[in-house]
């Protein structure tokens, strides 16, 4: 059964295809952190094993509540490594295990890249497919973003 909550049809697949591609990106900087985090080490080993193992949990979170807001709007989460491959502008660093530091940089870039594209998207349901709800949905999501990506940066000063 479809929705009738004041949103198009047209503006909810389109915010689904949207939110699709969020889910995509929070996968993969999930499945990356948890990837650093088995493999972290050097000085500060234990703190930033501790760090990533966190950052994982709360994108495990957000994973989840993607996904259920995108049923919300009567959509199908995706919920495939080739869709989230796909659709994602995070990319694998397969077969790389940089050093701890290195780690750090390319989560911050993977994070601010996700922050870049995630404001674009809050325009887009703000204005142009009248979806209050996911317009202060990604808002919160950008904001844990932010925190994450504040913490990585202060590693780099």
């Amino acid at each position: 059964m479809k929705p009738h909550i004041g949103i198009s049809e047209k503006n909810l697949e389109h915010v689904n295809a949207l939110l699709s591609g969020v889910l995509a990106n929070e996968m993969m900087l999930y499945t990356k952190t948890r990837k650093f985090h088995w493999n972290v080490s050097g000085d500060s080993f234990m703190e930033l094993h501790k760090l990533f193992e966190s950052h994982y949990h709360e994108l495990e979170e957000s994973v989840d509540a993607i996904a259920e807001r995108i049923t919300k709007l009567g959509g199908n989460a995706i919920g495939t490594m080739h869709e989230f491959i796909k659709l994602s502008h995070v990319k694998e660093a397969a077969g790389k295990y940089p050093s701890s530091k290195e780690m750090i940089r390319e989560l911050l870039a993977d994070h601010e890249a996700v922050i870049v594209n995630m404001r674009k998207d809050v325009e887009l349901c703000g204005t142009k497919y009248k979806d209050a709800g996911t317009m202060d949905f990604l808002t919160g999501l950008m904001e844990h973003h932010e925190t994450i990506a504040w913490v990585l940066r202060r590693y780099l000063k």
